[in-house]
Parts: structure tokens; C-alpha cells; sequence
């Protein structure tokens, strides 16, 4: 059976995520469902590198704890509002993107993928040492909630309804890129780099574009989470929750903005619903990991699913989605 994303199902899927908090007063499984969001704006952000522009990254956690402590940080010592504070994260997590993608965005592949393994380990090392400002292995407890016109947002409801606004903005944006000349000048880049060339396309510069938005979302979802939990350690940023966040994007489907969206729920519910198991539920999951590769390597809603940018430009009657520069 295929699965069609009209107007209709997502308005009935919207509503039924609104009326949630409605129908349940439960606050774990309220917070099961503020976790998955944080999870699928960290596989879009993910996807947006690896999918969409073909770079293989380990160290995506990385970019999520600077989000953190950033966030936190400010937060804690200056009193900045979390609103602002969320601004900032982002900023600084893309920066953290742009000086990493400066010297290695020429390497390819495995390469790569090793180098940001590395930084996310340096990034982890840096949490548990630096503890003048961290406070290393104890980490950072009463991070503040965000407060709108002096009422603080302390409730399980109102970080739901906020990670869905965050979702919803985060997939508005990447929707937008993704269909403009700069996403198709990714793609390119992704399918062919010599040939992007020949046609003045720069690929360093789009990857590295596509590295500090990357970036830069990942510090949006650390600081929504350093808020959330009012408490993060260095134990959060560990090389599993990168491995975790790429299995979401490979799972959902490379290339594919619902792709990134189903992976994060499937992971992030599928450890709680086998939970009954004890100790042979992540047996389990990881079997069920390997045939879903075996069976269905393209992933659970993959690139193929997507509406390709030609059939946009034949639907113009000939006109250019976006133009692409070098």
C-alpha cells in the first residue's frame, strides 16, 4: 500500500498531534514525544548534510552539545532569554560548523566521516575538562525554562507544543533550500562533483553551506533540550548519539525531508515499545535494523518518494525552480 502525503492526511496527522496533550495527562509520554521531536529536527538537520549534499559526518553530536552548553551557559550566567539564547546556539553551533568544514570539507567519504568522529570526541573531552566553565562530569543542573511576557513555560504542554512549532519551522526552512537553486546545486554536488564543476558550480562552497545549516539546526535542538531537561552533562554528546542520529536519517531514507521525520519516530519509539522485553529488546531492534537494510536499503520513505525538482520545471512550463551560482 502507498503511503500519499495529501493536504488531508497531514491536516488529520496535524490535528491529532495538536489534540495530544488533550487526551493524555501523562507527563512520560509526554516527554517521550518531546524527545522525538528533538530527535527528528536533529535527522533533518542531519539529512540536510548527509542526504542532500553527501557528506558523511560521525560527530553530529558534537554540534547538538555545543547547542547545549551554549545555550545553557548564557542562560545560567548572563540571564539571556531562552528565545534569544536559542538565536545564539544556533549561531555559534554554525560556526563550529564553518571552522571544522574549512579544513576538511576537501575530504571525501570515510575521510570525512573519521575527521568528524574525531571532533565530536575533542568537542565531548572539552565538556568533561573544562570544568572552570562546565563543571566537567557533574555538568550544568538549573538551566532555566523559558519564560513569554514574565510566565515561565515549565510544563510538559507547553515544550510539546513548542518542539512542534520547532519541527515545523525547521522543515518549512529545509523545504525551502532544498527547492532552490542552492538545494539543487547540493545535488549536484552530491551526484557528481566533476560535473557540477563544468557547469560553475562550486562544490566546497555549497557543502560548506550545507555544513553550517547542518550545524546550526543541531544547536537549535541542544538548546530546546538543555531547557527541556534543565540539566545536561557531557554523557549526552557521546559518539552513540551521533550513531543514533544517523541511523535515523539512513533508516527514514537518505535525501528525504518525511524520510528524516519517520526514521526519528521509529527509533525513538520503537526502544520504548520493546521495553516490556527487558533485557532482549534492543536484540531485538538491532535485528530488526539489519533486515530492514537487507530488505529495504533505501530506507522507510527514501529519495525516490520525493517530488523531483523536473517535474516542478515541467509543471512552470519550462521555468527554472531556482538558478543556480557558482
Amino acid at each position: 500500500m502507498k503511503i500519499k502525503l495529501t493536504k488531508p492526511v497531514l491536516a488529520v496527522v496535524f490535528a491529532l498531534l495538536l489534540a495530544l496533550p488533550l487526551v493524555t495527562t501523562n507527563n512520560y509520554v509526554l516527554h517521550i514525544f518531546i524527545s522525538m521531536g528533538i530527535y527528528v529536527i536533529l535527522s533533518l538537520s542531519l539529512n540536510f548534510v548527509t542526504g542532500f549534499a553527501g557528506q558523511l559526518s560521525l560527530g553530529h553530536a558534537a554540534f547538538y552539545g555545543i547547542g547545549s552548553y551554549v545555550g545553557a551557559l548564557i542562560m545560567l550566567n548572563f540571564h539571556v532569554n531562552f528565545f534569544l539564547a536559542l538565536i545564539i546556539s544556533a549561531v555559534v553551533s554554525g560556526l563550529f560548523g564553518f571552522l571544522l568544514g574549512l579544513p576538511t570539507l576537501r575530504l571525501k567519504g570515510d575521510y570525512l566521516a573519521i575527521v568528524t568522529l574525531g571532533f565530536g570526541e575533542i568537542v565531548r573531552l572539552v565538556f568533561i575538562n573544562w570544568a572552570k566553565v562546565t563543571r566537567g562530569p557533574l555538568g550544568l543542573p538549573g538551566i532555566p525554562k523559558p519564560t513569554v511576557f514574565g510566565v515561565e513555560l515549565n510544563t510538559s504542554m507547553a515544550f510539546y507544543y513548542m518542539a512542534i512549532v520547532m519541527i515545523i519551522v525547521t522543515v518549512v526552512i529545509m523545504n525551502k533550500i532544498i527547492n532552490s537553486g542552492i538545494g539543487m546545486a547540493m545535488q549536484t554536488v552530491k551526484a557528481d562533483e566533476i560535473a557540477a564543476e563544468s557547469v560553475g558550480i562550486q562544490p566546497i562552497k555549497y557543502k560548506m553551506l550545507a555544513f553550517v545549516i547542518s550545524s546550526a539546526f543541531a544547536g537549535i535542538a541542544g538548546c530546546f533540550y538543555a531547557s527541556f531537561i534543565s540539566y545536561i552533562s557531557p554523557t549526552t554528546f557521546i559518539y552513540n548519539t551521533s550513531v543514533t542520529i544517523l541511523a535515523m536519517v539512513v533508516l527514514g531514507g537518505l535525501g528525504s525531508i518525511p524520510g528524516s521525520i519517520v526514521g526519528a519516530v521509529i527509533l525513538t519509539l520503537a526502544p520504548e515499545l520493546l521495553r516490556f522485553l527487558s533485557n532482549y529488546r534492543m536484540l531485538i531492534f538491532g535485528a530488526l535494523m539489519v533486515v530492514m537494510m537487507i530488505y529495504r536499503p533505501q530506507g522507510f520513505w527514501g529519495a525516490g518518494k520525493r517530488v523531483k525538482n523536473i517535474y516542478k520545471i515541467k509543471a512552470g512550463g519550462g521555468k527554472h525552480v531556482g538558478h543556480i551560482k557558482g
